[in-house]
């Protein structure tokens, strides 16, 4: 055979080019469709049916199943996608990835593309100067999309001739005519391909050159294709390694259902093939007689047998999803210490939903368990009773710099390393990743809502101390002022908790009730003081005392703007003409 290693490398190369055109063009969609495909793929996956076109759509614009499925192994991961949801999205990948098969077979095969690629290239060059990061993309994209299809007729330029090698031919024949053991070997061949190339797209475009050039028949071409919906699942498998259980579950699915969707197509496979050739034949050729007719029925044969699986599996998903539970047991996470992050870790930062989601999640646990305990500890009292409403008695009596103590040191131990944590994971998140306006704005509000935390328990230490101190004494005044200051905090924490633990029209209320609270905090300064002044007046409580009230009056009125500010920026979904209430300084 006339082929050397110059001619090997030359196919490497190739190959080559088309994988780089092939990542320049999804990286562009991604990079143009990425982010409301993310968030398409976080809300359009309330039932089944839905969740397969999710994947179906997402993978059609990012030109990319690996890419999609990815994307659903680290929203598992991040708990934005159930187990159930994720094995529908990754049903829809399958069925979207089969077009780029006809777009390579109609524009690679039916259309002379090597005539418009550089003019392509030179258009989309053009594109990359514009101010407009939008156009920049698009030129991006015709750029990969030229160099893909270059790379593609380097292919077909740089895989041996069977007409000046007829030994191929020959030798390949002793493997092609083994019946089901042939198909076997070649649906090997397929996974180990995509496998080592990491892309499906790239193994199709081998097989339909093999095909066009006459190399392997139509039955061996699909064996092939079959084996490309094996490989494709490892990619997902290998990045599920260091993911938690449900990621895991989520890649095993999906070698699953394509190991299933294998499985029984193999049992049908020559009449499944007679059927699709008899639809796809142009000009009465039959792909079983010419391999100018294969690239057509083949990409049908890929399109009819992933939709045709889906639609089965669909049925499937429950039993499959007990399956991969069964094979991947739910782990005990271990215990992480008090001052670790719960849901912050380096995959968060992958992409922008589940840097904002787990920004969301590690502040709201900080703030309904920490910093209410924190509040509750030093106003003396059981943190349970801010979830009734029963009337909260004077607290017994406590050493005030105890107290504080045990606050300054709940904050070292709980807190510090978590605030830490978010405001490092925010920047860097802010840094690194394209986020839009909006999320930049959400990461923002954030940050305001944790360094307000911070400030709450400064506050409070301050107030704590005081409030142990005054309200032992035999003074009546005085114990009933910072009863008062007490009584008003508490109030403030107890709407918090029915405002995030309620839905709708009580929620509404809960928030106009918290608003009304906060206008009254802004409004206590004054009536508070001409209180404090008339008990001076009147020699009702010394100096020192009234020094102390007036500061600690300030302290409370802060501690309930923060605590309600915190709960409108993580809780409330809010209405433009609210915004203004909050205090984002």
């Amino acid at each position: 055979m006339n082929y050397g290693f110059a001619d090997i490398l030359q196919l490497f190369g190739s190959l080559g080019l088309f994988l780089y055109g092939m990542k320049v063009m999804s990286d562009a969609l991604m990079d143009l469709a990425g982010d409301n495909m993310r968030k398409i793929l976080s809300r359009m996956t309330s039932n089944r049916l839905f969740a397969v076109f999710t994947g179906f759509l997402i993978t059609v614009f990012i030109q990319s199943s690996s890419a999609t499925t990815l994307m659903v192994v680290s929203f598992v991961n991040a708990s934005l996608l159930t187990l159930t949801e994720a094995i529908g999205v990754i049903l829809g990948a399958n069925i979207g990835t089969t077009i780029t098969a006809w777009l390579i077979t109609i524009l690679g095969f039916k259309v002379s593309m090597s005539s418009l690629a550089l003019p392509l290239i030179g258009f989309g060059f053009l594109f990359t100067f514009s101010k407009k990061e939008n156009l920049r993309k698009w030129g991006a994209f015709i750029i990969g999309f030229a160099i893909l299809f270059i790379g593609l007729q380097f292919l077909k330029d740089s895989v041996p001739d069977i007409k000046q090698n007829p030994e191929i031919l020959e030798w390949l024949q002793h493997y092609t005519e083994m019946g089901h053991l042939s198909l076997l070997l070649f649906l090997g061949i397929g996974t180990i391909l995509t496998l080592v190339i990491q892309s499906s797209s790239a193994t199709m475009a081998l097989t339909l050159i093999m095909c066009y050039e006459g190399w392997i028949p139509f039955d061996m071409a699909a064996a092939m294709v079959l084996g490309e919906n094996i490989g494709t699942t490892i990619t997902a498998n290998l990045a599920a390694i260091v993911a938690n259980f449900n990621a895991k579950r989520a890649a095993r699915a999906h070698l699953i259902a394509n190991v299933l969707g294998v499985i029984w197509m193999l049992v049908v496979i020559y009449p499944f093939l007679t059927l699709i050739d008899t639809i796809s034949q142009s000009s009465g050729i039959s792909a079983f007689d010419s391999p100018l007719a294969i690239p057509v029925a083949l990409s049908a044969f890929h399109t009819a047998f992933n939709v045709t699986n889906t639609c089965i599996m669909i049925w499937f998903i429950p039993i499959i999803e007990k399956i991969v539970k069964k094979i991947v047991a739910r782990k005990p996470e271990p215990q992480k210490q008090f001052d670790e992050p719960k849901y912050l870790d380096k995959s968060s930062l992958k992409y922008n939903l589940t840097l904002t989601d787990s920004l969301m999640k590690e502040s709201k646990f900080l703030f309904k368990n920490t910093i209410f305990e924190i509040v509750a500890h030093a106003l003396i009292i059981n943190p349970r009773h801010i979830k009734t409403n029963e009337k909260i008695k004077d607290p017994k009596v406590a050493n005030y710099k105890q107290i504080k103590n045990e606050v300054e040191q709940m904050y070292y131990q709980k807190v510090k390393n978590i605030y830490g944590k978010i405001i490092e994971y925010a920047t860097i998140g802010q840094s690194t990743l394209k986020l839009t306006e909006n999320q930049t704005k959400h990461v923002s509000e954030i940050k305001v809502a944790n360094r307000k935390m911070v400030e709450i328990i400064r506050d409070t230490k301050e107030l704590s101390t005081n409030i142990s101190h005054y309200m032992k004494s035999d003074n009546e005044h005085i114990k009933k002022e910072y009863s008062k200051f007490r009584n008003k905090i508490i109030e403030v924490m107890r709407t918090i908790y029915q405002f995030r633990n309620t839905k709708d029209d009580d929620r509404k209320q809960h928030h106009e009730t918290l608003l009304k609270l906060k206008a009254k905090a802004k409004n206590a300064i004054h009536s508070s003081n001409e209180s404090i002044n008339e008990l001076i007046r009147n020699n009702l409580i010394t100096r020192n005392m009234a020094s102390s009230l007036v500061n600690d009056n300030d302290n409370a009125n802060d501690i309930t703007k923060k605590l309600i500010s915190i709960a409108e920026l993580l809780y409330a979904e809010l209405d433009p003409l609210l915004e203004n209430e909050i205090d984002i300084e």
